[in-house]
């Protein structure tokens, strides 16, 4: 491995958790307090088609989505669909604040799902993840 690979995985790694550690503290810190961030979101939505109950389950989603995502990201572990799971869950918040006209917050998501993105396109650069400790090796030439 050249110097400039390990360079690329590093970056990538330190990127990946980075966002890991965002995304997770994100869902982790809103867990103990579940049941008040999902009904909170029902009268924000009110003035919207979506239903006030489909509203509060989504709820209970973004938040559990945001804690299982940002560990698996965090560890590097089943990293590809993670990293998928988590533009979808991005794409998620960006419908309803968009839905909500809250231009301001849909341009602070935007950078969010780039992030995910680049490191999605890098994902070749990942070396220093559970994945990669996994991963089967070949066997030594004799």
């Amino acid at each position: 491995m050249d110097e400039s690979w390990r360079d690329r995985s590093l970056a990538h790694a330190l990127a990946r958790i980075g966002l890991g550690l965002n995304i997770a503290l994100h869902g982790l810190t809103r867990l103990p307090h579940i049941g008040t961030f999902a009904a909170g979101l029902v009268p924000e939505f009110s003035q919207t088609f979506l239903p006030g109950p489909l509203v509060e389950a989504t709820g209970y989603g973004i938040v559990v989505g945001e804690t299982v995502v940002g560990l698996l990201v965090l560890f590097g572990l089943w990293l590809r669909p993670a990293l998928v799971a988590g533009l979808l869950l991005m794409l998620l918040l960006q419908f309803g604040t968009c839905l909500r006209q809250e231009w301001a917050t849909a341009g602070l998501q935007l950078p969010y799902i780039a992030y995910y993105a680049v490191l999605l396109a890098t994902i070749r650069y990942d070396c220093l993840s559970v994945d990669q400790a996994r991963a089967p090796r070949p066997a030594p030439m004799v």
